[in-house]
């Protein structure tokens, strides 16, 4: 019952104009055509524990032979992206699943981010606060694990290769997406968690959460977004006629109790954000 009257909430705020600092859509966003600024791209990792791609559907057909996160307009979605601004206390949240059996000694965590009308280079993202709970952030039973909402967790920040445009604006380089590699020393036990995060930056639009993007699907996932400092979560729901749940990418890297992580390296992996 809990999740459906969420969803039901999340269809109306969906239904309604957008509210400040919840979405960017493309119905009423700008896209421009500038060349990227010379400088690093992330690196891909190398021991990658579990990955919640993908967020490329076209790989390179962007500026330059980058990659590009589309859109999907003809499929009724208008979400670019999702609010997550630390500055006003958004957060975006989304799950994955230890194996029965298993434990894992995570590292790093790396989220994706934009921010409209950055330069690809240096990244404008300056800080990462994550929390990993082990029920959906908002419910009853909820027992937070690691992180917290003062920390920032942010290693590195660089440019991902990849640009979030519409379909029909395909070469446009005005929403280059970050690499965002946050330190998250924790060791993990088998169950089903939940990673809610916000990100700041320095210009005024976002930073932005792109969902996962799959050719020819709208529902991508069951990300969950909160626009008042992680006490409730609703839905994270593509506000275009589609009316579909968005899931949010991001890439867990460390080690496993039973698994070499070596041999699930990045070219293992790489195709499912593709």
């Amino acid at each position: 019952m809990r999740d459906c009257l969420k969803l039901a909430l999340a269809l109306t705020l969906a239904a309604a104009p957008c509210l400040a600092n919840q979405v960017e859509n493309a119905n009423t966003a700008v896209f421009t055509y500038n060349p990227p600024v010379p400088g690093p791209t992330w690196s891909m990792p190398r021991a990658v524990l579990y990955d919640n791609g993908p967020l490329v559907n076209s790989p390179g057909t962007g500026f330059g032979g980058a990659d590009e996160s589309v859109l999907q307009s003809d499929l009724g979605m208008v979400t670019l992206g999702f609010g997550h601004q630390f500055q006003v206390g958004n957060m975006v949240a989304d799950d994955f699943t230890v194996p029965p059996g298993d434990s894992w000694n995570i590292s790093t965590i790396t989220f994706f981010a934009y921010q409209t009308n950055a330069a690809t280079n240096p990244s404008t993202m300056t800080a990462v606060y994550l929390e990993i709970w082990n029920d959906v952030p908002d419910a009853p039973s909820a027992v937070r694990v690691f992180g917290d909402k003062t920390t920032n967790r942010l290693v590195s920040s660089q440019w991902s290769n990849i640009y979030r445009v519409s379909s029909t604006t395909h070469g446009a380089t005005n929403r280059p997406i970050m690499a965002n590699v946050c330190s998250a020393p924790v060791v993990l036990g088998p169950g089903t968690y939940w990673i809610a995060w916000m990100t700041d930056g320095t210009l005024s639009s976002g930073p932005w959460a792109p969902p996962i993007t799959i050719n020819d699907q709208t529902t991508t996932g069951n990300g969950e977004q909160s626009l008042d400092g992680g006490a409730t979560y609703e839905p994270a729901i593509d506000s275009g006629t589609a009316q579909a749940p968005q899931g949010f990418p991001f890439v867990i890297e460390g080690t496993s109790g039973s698994t070499s992580t070596e041999e699930k390296s990045w070219g293992a992996v790489k195709s499912q954000f593709r």
